[in-house]
Order: structure tokens, then sequence, then C-alpha cells
């Protein structure tokens, strides 16, 4: 957590909160170390899943419980990166935010309890090293993922009830091979 620390406006004070309480969340500035890509949370969880069941390279990540958020962690400088690819896979981009320069993200401490708000999905363990398939991995789960939510979306409205999809079933037809 050191290197994260020096994110922050003072990284000493910030690496001592964390000595006294390793739970506590700090503020930390975007756009030097890193940069963090913003989703709303069901969709951050799917990208999440997406990302690591794939194998495709992603850093860090967190979860703000209560603003209902999910950020993914980006080395700095990977705005025009993401945004070509994202472009690249869907004229109609999902909602997300983009942290960098002069934007700032509040991380969880090293040690979150279950409980509480400021959570890591994946806690960074070092520098992520520089990765320009992150960029390219993260938008593509993006859009994969906001498809697929939805299609599970228009699949519910179609069929609020189990019973509507068993009569929405086409009627087996009978042939005589007699």
């Amino acid at each position: 957590m050191e290197w994260l620390s020096q994110a922050a406006d003072d990284p000493a004070q910030c690496l001592q909160v964390w000595a006294d309480d390793p739970r506590m969340p700090c503020l930390l500035a975007t756009g030097r170390l890193f940069d963090v890509v913003s989703v709303e949370q069901r969709l951050g969880l799917e990208m999440f899943d997406r990302l690591l069941r794939s194998g495709l390279p992603f850093g860090p990540s967190l979860i703000d419980r209560k603003a209902q958020r999910v950020g993914f962690f980006l080395g700095s400088q990977s705005r025009e990166t993401f945004t070509h690819y994202l472009e690249r896979e869907t004229s109609s981009p999902p909602p997300y935010r983009y942290l960098g320069e002069g934007s700032a993200v509040v991380v969880p401490g090293p040690i979150p309890l279950s409980g509480d708000r400021y959570q890591w999905l994946r806690a960074p363990m070092r520098r992520p090293a520089a990765n320009s398939l992150r960029p390219v991995a993260l938008a593509t789960a993006l859009v994969a993922s906001a498809e697929l939510l939805a299609r599970i979306d228009r699949f519910d409205e179609q069929y609020p009830t189990p019973y509507a999809a068993v009569v929405a079933l086409p009627e087996e037809t009978t042939t005589d091979a007699g």
C-alpha cells in the first residue's frame, strides 16, 4: 500500500492513518500514479466477474457500497486509449466516469471488513506495471457487460413470471409416422 499512499497529498500522513487503523479509507488524487474508471455497482460487479473469469488483464478494483459505484484502476494517462477502444466497441457507450488528472477517489484501507462502505474487490498488491492491454480489456468488458445486463432486463420485462415464459413456448407439433 506504500506506493498507493504516494497519491495522497501527504503520503506520510496517509501511511500513518493506515498504520493506526487499517480499515480507514483515504482520499487519493487520480492522474499522477493511476486513473480510475467508475461505473454503477450492478454493471461494475458484472464487469469484475467477466474480467476475472476471462483472465483479461485488469488492476485493482474497489467498491463504494453507499454510492453503489465500482472503480477500476488504470495506469495514469490511459483516457485516450480507453475511449478509443470504447468507441470501437460501440457508438453509444454505457454511462461511466473517468477520473484522471484533477480528480480524486476514496480508497479503502489496507484491511477493510466486509461491512465497510469502501472495500477492495481486487486489492493493489504492488504498483501495477504499465500494461497497454488493460484499457482495451476494460473497454471491452464495459460494453459486453452492459449488453448482457440489457438483455437480462429485456428478458425480465418480456417474462415477468415463470408462467409467462412457459406460455411463450411454441406448441409441440405431433406427426403421425403411421
